[in-house]
């Protein structure tokens, strides 16, 4: 897996909301150190990051970017001797080139989500960490957040016995001040932007399904909201998701899930609605036995995912061993849950995996 580094040095190539995320997340985090970036824009590469802007966490500002390189050009970022991996955050249509690129000039990658547009460049993606020896992670946050980290414990720990199945749930406004989101070849829509949340937990959760059955409507010829119904066979886990995009923008963001075990059912939903973020359903646990627990949970800020994501990466990384969460595999096959729902919106059938 390469060399172990005491100190993981990091070069992040993009920064747009995303990078700077990770970047003040490094700020945070022992065993890394931001040492380089890549950025097109030339007056980021300055340090003035106040034109960056997102749906959470701080406002970007004027950063002090002493001590850190600063390239225009990834293939020069590259040839720096020192960065051991490259966290890349640049837009989907960009991750296969630059994550095989830098796994070439021997760095390790993280590539943030989704892990790529299609199965076939997630595999070269694969092939080519194999190659050079290298460690290749995808930032699926989503198990790092603290509703669905409880979720996924309480489900494994086997205390509420077997899995029985699952509703989820992802809904936001159109992002119409999102460049490209509707472009099939750059970001892919609703389908490959946002559902993969879902998808790859339903992975981590119940593996891969036998069939998918998806119905919905579409925009661009790209899924816009539906309904999947994912078949495990007659004796699996019953298990349904329902996502998208709905073009009143009231509704800036929704996410929840209903999760079925034999003694016990898990309940959440959280939703931005104008100017209220707030729980339509706190993270609930239904007991056997009738009872009913409300769960506190720690960590609400979103950006405290994140930086438990990118321990994750730096453990994963500095010991050589497999993350159970970031590992590509997992990434690939939320892909191809995204592609095989999308198949069957778009051939109103079922589709076997």
């Amino acid at each position: 897996m390469g060399t172990i580094n005491i100190m993981l040095k990091v070069g992040i190539a993009g920064i747009g909301f995303m990078g700077m995320i990770h970047y003040l997340s490094y700020q945070k985090i022992r065993g890394a150190k931001v040492v380089a970036i890549c950025e097109k824009n030339p007056l980021r590469l300055t340090g003035d990051w106040r034109g960056i802007q997102g749906n959470f966490g701080p406002a970007g500002t004027l950063m002090d970017l002493s001590g850190v390189a600063t390239y225009s050009d990834v293939d020069e970022m590259l040839a720096n001797e020192q960065i051991d991996a490259v966290d890349i955050t640049l837009p989907p249509s960009l991750h296969e080139e630059v994550a095989v690129k830098s796994l070439r000039a021997g760095k390790h990658v993280f590539c943030e989500k989704p892990m790529a547009l299609t199965p076939a460049a997630c595999r070269r993606m694969s092939a080519a960490a194999e190659k050079a020896g290298r460690t290749l992670l995808v930032g699926h946050v989503l198990p790092f957040f603290p509703e669905y980290s409880w979720a996924l414990k309480a489900a494994r720990s086997g205390r509420y016995g077997k899995l029985l199945g699952g509703n989820f749930k992802r809904v936001i406004a159109d992002p119409s001040w999102l460049a490209n989101f509707w472009q099939a070849d750059q970001v892919g829509g609703p389908m490959l932007d946002l559902h993969v949340h879902d998808a790859h937990f339903i992975r981590l959760l119940f593996g891969m399904p036998e069939a998918v059955s998806t119905t919905g409507r579409t925009k661009n010829d790209l899924a816009e909201y539906w309904h999947s119904h994912f078949d495990y066979g007659t004796q699996g886990p019953v298990v349904q998701a329902t996502s998208g995009t709905i073009p009143q923008q009231g509704r800036q963001f929704l996410h929840g899930f209903e999760i079925h075990l034999e003694k016990a059912t898990m309940l959440f939903e959280f939703a931005v609605t104008g100017d209220k973020a707030e729980y339509l359903c706190p993270p609930t646990l239904l007991r056997h036995n009738g009872k009913v627990d409300y769960i506190a949970l720690a960590g609400e800020d979103p950006q405290h995912a994140f930086e438990a994501e990118l321990r994750e990466v730096v453990r994963s990384i500095s010991s050589g061993e497999t993350s159970k969460i970031l590992d590509a595999q997992l990434a690939l096959d939320a892909i191809v849950l995204c592609n095989k729902q999308a198949e069957s919106l778009r051939k109103r059938r079922v589709i076997k995996l």
